[in-house]
């Protein structure tokens, strides 16, 4: 009988955490081609051969690589090039960051870019004033870092006409002062009254965006992500064609899924331009068979659909419940259109109201086309009624959730909880009601809403707060183990993108890896976010290492 071909790849020295419930655990795996051909102990060491290369992983973690189920990545890279205030804290940081790319960039007809936090300004909403005294010679227009809302000087208002007289869209609100002066601050649709108007980005700035994103995602052991928005919205260009010239070149070394925009203005008319485009962009390791719809807002600016009024300062009922973006009756008939046609939907479903309405118009499908195996998830579930955490399981809808939010922070501590009041507010990110509940889980990090560290986002879902922050824990009874957080990362969010030779370390799996720089398993749980990358496989080809 002959010998067994040898192996191409050999990592040894475990340990291997595989994410396989057939063999949890080993300490050596062996790659040939891109495929994993044996999982197991000393014995994988007899595929090595004089061409093998070997991975010495001298008591380091192997894991299956991270898949990001909710990501921006070619916007947050295009961010990266331009007025960049992600790591600016407070008022007068970001505006020595602004101006000082205004002052470095004097050919820009515009000042464009964002990142800003909420809690950086006074009630979350800064003043085109401020921006008047750093920009006043051009128009600038800055999205903070949630993408839900944005910055406008005076001279970009007045150049998209926007006045004490504009009316409010439907889906958003144009912030103003006690005269009814705009101030500059666009919450949701508002964006696009000035959005419409700022130069667009051109795709050789597309694809540089979509390519420095690629890297910082391998260096931190992301192989393979869901770009929750292929489409234009607001001021982000379409990132569809980056990514389709990025796979002509050869250049896409990650697997993505693209969850293609449904425009809310257009009903089912657009639906044979997202079949056309679904054909279009679905090629090599680029799949765009998903539509994302966006249910609802965001808390922060009570827009999120809540089942019952947000609060007032004074802890009154308000007369405000968010914006269901899409009517819940038309919802369904959507979603049951979508899926029929072969669609995975990827739901904006934040508040407990959006969240409600996503799962009806799932049952509604699942009624009327019985299962398809479409996968469709909803993300950020930043409120979930109780009647509602079994539906998930009932329904075969996935939670895809951001764990970096599930903790407390300035954004959270004084924007958020009080105006939802103590008892919704303790109903926030229940991770572990939905995995006693038997909900299938993903993770997600919303970049650049948030950071792209899975790192940092399994030490919050097991901790519930944030590395470094010595803020409180966030709701404790909500936390999740390790294994179960790095399942979600990994096989949960594979399952979602529709990769199924991923996710888990096993025979005949893609070999998408990451080498960690320790065991986290055999370190308390506090001690998770000093994990670090050392090096990122897909496909058996090493996209990453560590200098």
């Amino acid at each position: 009988m002959p010998a067994p071909a040898t192996a191409d790849l050999v990592l040894t020295g475990g340990p291997v955490h595989t994410v396989d419930p057939l063999r949890p655990l080993a300490t050596s795996v062996a790659v040939r081609g891109d495929r994993i051909v044996a999982v197991g102990h000393d014995e994988v060491t007899d595929l090595i051969g004089p061409a093998t290369e070997v991975v010495d992983l001298r008591g380091r973690l192997l894991v299956p690589g991270f898949q990001d189920a909710h990501a921006h990545p070619v916007g947050a890279g295009v961010e990266m090039g331009q007025c960049d205030l992600s790591g600016a804290a407070g008022t007068d940081a970001c505006a020595a960051a602004v101006r000082a790319y205004a002052d470095a960039h004097p050919e820009r007809p515009w000042i464009t870019g964002g990142g800003w936090s909420m809690e950086a300004f006074p009630g979350g909403r800064p003043d085109r004033r401020l921006l008047d005294t750093l920009v006043p010679d051009r128009p600038a227009y800055l999205v903070n870092r949630d993408h839900h809302g944005a910055w406008a000087n005076s001279r970009a208002l007045d150049l998209a006409g926007v006045a004490r007289d504009t009316p409010d869209p439907a889906d958003g609100r144009v912030e103003r002062d006690a005269d009814g002066v705009p101030t500059g601050m666009l919450q949701e649709g508002a964006m696009d009254l000035v959005a419409r108007h700022v130069p667009p980005v051109t795709p050789d700035e597309q694809l540089d965006g979509l390519l420095r994103a690629q890297s910082v995602l391998h260096s931190l052991g992301v192989t393979a992500w869901q770009d929750a928005l292929l489409g234009d919205h607001a001021s982000t260009a379409d990132p569809a064609p980056a990514y389709r010239r990025a796979v002509e070149r050869g250049l896409l070394t990650a697997r993505v899924r693209g969850a293609l925009w449904w425009d809310r203005a257009r009903g089912l008319d657009q639906l044979p331009e997202l079949l056309a485009r679904r054909s279009e962009f679905t090629l090599g390791t680029l799949n765009c068979h998903t539509v994302k719809i966006m249910q609802d807002g965001i808390a922060e600016n009570h827009t999120a659909a809540m089942l019952a009024p947000y609060l007032t300062a004074c802890g009154c009922a308000s007369d405000n419940a968010g914006i269901s973006f899409v009517d819940p009756g038309e919802l369904a008939g959507i979603v049951t259109r979508l899926d029929a046609e072969g669609f995975q939907v990827h739901f904006h479903a934040l508040g407990d109201r959006a969240v409600r309405e996503a799962l009806d118009a799932v049952e509604a499908a699942r009624r009327a086309n019985g299962y398809r195996d479409n996968r469709h998830h909803l993300a950020h579930l930043q409120v979930v009624d109780t009647a509602d955490v079994p539906r998930f399981r009932a329904l075969g809808a996935t939670a895809n959730v951001q764990p970096l939010w599930a903790a407390h922070e300035p954004q959270m501590d004084e924007l958020t909880i009080p105006f939802l009041g103590d008892r919704r507010a303790a109903r926030q990110y229940p991770f572990a009601d939905l995995v006693r509940a038997g909900a299938p889980l993903a993770f997600g990090s919303d970049w650049p809403v948030s950071s792209p560290d899975p790192i940092a986002a399994l030490h919050t879902a097991v901790n519930r707060h944030q590395p470094g922050s010595g803020l409180p824990v966030f709701l404790p009874e909500q936390r999740v183990t390790l294994a179960a957080a790095l399942t979600a990362y990994t096989a949960g969010s594979a399952y979602v993108n529709h990769l199924d030779g991923t996710g888990t370390i096993a025979p005949g799996m893609l070999a998408d890896l990451v080498v960690l720089d320790r065991d986290p398993f055999a370190h308390p749980a506090e001690e998770i976010a000093l994990t670090r990358v050392e090096q990122t496989f897909v496909g058996g080809r090493r996209v990453h290492h560590a200098t």
